[in-house]
């Protein structure tokens, strides 16, 4: 059994989607990044990023492995049940890049566009340009890539499931699908698939991203102070 440390995030549903994918049994535990729990010391012995998700599969060979950071959940979950991840050298490397991709350009963009443009206490108009900008140039490379290819790096695989989530947000990030036609026909058939409405379904009871974010529920996800409220003098 796997125990996934998780709230409903972009990065918390890759790993839920994918274990759909791969029909695998898992537990979720709740861990409310809107009240601090990512904070606690048990769940740092978990994940030191103090980040979702986390995983702890009890069933690994030579006993228990935890694993944190979604990029690397997702490698070790092709592994484990050797799926949605070539094992030929050039196919697996051509899906590890845009993992890669994902992980390190993609997310964090949209991450930063999601926070300056729908939850910093401060409008800061050179930082909601800066993402905005930044996060339609990634569309565009998404955009180019899935001209040529049904699915990121062709077949259906784990870069299709790392970067999905995050393009579920597209108007939280100032963008429109409708620029980029090419997306918005793999986010509608990725989307169709029935594992991924499975797992992007999960922790659906848990939170409302409808409901705006108390001021106590911001410092508790964005380490804010009081002086962060207060406009700049």
């Amino acid at each position: 059994m796997i125990d996934v440390y998780f709230w409903p995030t972009g990065n918390g549903k890759k790993i839920t989607i994918m274990l759909e994918e791969c029909g695998a049994k898992y537990t979720v535990i709740p861990v409310n990044i809107n009240k601090g729990d990512q904070h606690k010391p048990e769940y740092l012995a978990i994940n030191p990023n103090g980040k979702m998700p986390a995983i702890v599969d009890g069933d690994a060979p030579g006993g228990p492995i935890t694993i944190f950071e979604s990029g690397a959940i997702l490698e070790y979950l092709a592994g484990k049940f050797g799926k949605l991840l070539p094992q030929d050298l050039h196919g697996k490397f051509r899906v590890l890049q845009w993992v890669y991709w994902q992980v390190g350009g993609l997310g964090p963009m949209a991450g930063q566009a999601h926070h300056f443009l729908r939850y910093s206490p401060q409008k800061i108009e050179y930082a909601m340009h800066r993402f905005r900008t930044e996060v339609a140039r990634l569309y565009e490379v998404l955009d180019r890539q899935l001209a040529r290819h049904e699915y990121i790096a062709g077949d259906y695989s784990i870069a299709d499931i790392a970067a999905w989530p995050w393009v579920v947000r597209y108007d939280w990030q100032g963008q429109d699908l409708n620029d980029f036609p090419n997306v918005k026909r793999w986010f509608e058939a990725v989307g169709a698939r029935p594992a991924v409405r499975r797992g992007s379904a999960v922790g659906q009871d848990l939170t409302s991203f409808a409901q705006p974010m108390s001021d106590d529920d911001k410092k508790q996800l964005f380490n804010l102070r009081d002086r962060d409220f207060k406009p700049p003098a």
